[in-house]
Order: C-alpha cells, then structure tokens, then sequence
C-alpha cells in the first residue's frame, strides 16, 4: 500500500468499531447486501479486504468510496463481466488511464443512449395523458351543458 493510501486510511473517520467498517456498517451506508459485498470480494470486483484478529472484515474509507463506485455502475446497467474489466484496470495502476476511459465512454454513451430512449417513451406517454385530460375535460363540458 503506498504512503499516500495509508495516510489517507489513517486520517480517515472511523466507525465505532477499532480498525475500520465492519460488513454490516459498509452494507448499511451503500445500500448494498453484505452477501453481495462478500460476492463482489470472492469474483475480484472488491480487492482483499483487511481483517481484525477475529477475522471479520474491516473496511476502509477507499473501500467504500470503490463499492459506491460500483453500485452507481450496476444501477446504470453495466455488466459484471465490464466493471471486473474496469476493476483490473485499476489495479494495474496509472498506464492503463486511458483504456479505463475509453471503457467509461463506451459505457457512458450506453446510458445516454438507454436515457434517450426512456425519454421518448416518456413524451409518448405524456401525449396518451394530456389526451385523456382533454378527453375528460370535454366530457366535463358536455355534462354541464
């Protein structure tokens, strides 16, 4: 671990519990399930997570800010197969920045795209709605006529 990392981890808050974030708290703060937490470590989406002597997990601030990371890259529909590519990236350190980008571009314009389609959905259903607003302020109308 590099000077800069460990510095950060040691300046970092600290939950209640010596040593760093247990599983639960992690799970509780992302919103993600401590069994997925425990998956994302065992397939290498997560890198080895420190242990207290009693063997539990204990996780840093920079483990919580990747794990965050990723649920924001599952909630926007990349596949495992793609954030464990990115994953790797990352680990193999700065020469791979522009391949990370690029895999970030890719999957930054699959939103985009997946967006934009949602919007003309969108616009379909707002015309379906002002149509029947029409509809029923008309039959308003005749009634009261």
């Amino acid at each position: 671990m590099s000077a800069a990392r460990r510095a950060s981890r040691a300046a970092a808050p600290r939950s209640g519990t010596a040593g760093g974030l247990t599983i639960a708290e992690v799970a509780a703060a992302t919103g993600t399930s401590a069994h997925t937490l425990r998956y994302y470590e065992r397939i290498g989406l997560i890198r080895s997570v420190s242990r207290a002597r009693s063997g539990h997990r204990r996780y840093g601030p920079d483990d919580v800010r990747w794990v965050e990371f990723l649920r924001k890259l599952h909630a926007t529909g990349m596949p495992i197969r793609r954030m464990l590519a990115y994953a790797a990236l990352v680990r193999r350190g700065d020469e791979t920045i522009s391949e990370r980008r690029a895999l970030l571009e890719a999957h930054r314009d699959d939103v985009a795209a997946k967006l934009a389609e949602q919007q003309a959905h969108l616009a379909i259903i707002e015309k379906k709605v002002s149509l029947y607003l029409d509809l029923e302020q008309q039959s308003a109308r005749k009634r009261a006529s």
